[in-house]
């Protein structure tokens, strides 16, 4: 057992949206629970979601994962799960509300980055509130990745 002052900061990353800060400008994150059936957890416990194309929205004062990708538990036989079907996302009201101002008044998007399983063991999504880059800041960044690559490399061959 951990000692009582130490934090324990274990995650175990299930699936992750890596073309998010690609694509998007990310300005701020949250931490937000997922509301999952038994068969879900056990299928993001084997680690083969996908969030790539999923999206977050608001609908009647909640907040609602679209379109994240959970397979079938196998073991689950007919008590199974849809695996596209609509995940309702945990916030407090503040938070929501300033969610749907941001995405209501200033254009914002809601992106999912990474689904976890926190120290507790209760499975999280991290949510992004961003706005979508152009192509030249596309551009811009991979530019920019470019570079620290090649300076990194000639850092390490100079010693």
């Amino acid at each position: 057992m951990a000692p009582k002052g130490s934090q324990r900061t274990v995650k175990k990353v299930v699936a992750e949206n890596r073309k998010a800060r690609f694509n998007y400008e990310i300005i701020d994150t949250y931490e937000a629970g997922l509301v999952l059936t038994g068969t879900e957890v056990k299928s993001l416990r084997e680690g083969k979601a996908n969030i790539s194309e999923s999206y977050a929205t608001d609908e009647g004062g909640e907040i609602w994962l679209i379109n994240s990708y959970l397979p079938e538990y196998l073991q689950a036989n007919r008590f199974n799960h849809e695996t596209r079907r609509r995940r309702k996302l945990l916030l407090s009201k503040r938070e929501v509300n300033r969610l749907q101002g941001a995405v209501n008044r200033e254009g914002m998007s809601l992106i999912p980055l990474r689904i976890y399983f926190n120290d507790r063991g209760r499975a999280k999504l991290e949510l992004a509130l961003g706005k979508g880059k152009k192509l030249h800041d596309k551009r811009e960044t991979s530019k920019e990745r470019d570079w620290n690559r090649q300076k990194n490399r000639l850092l390490k061959e100079r010693g």
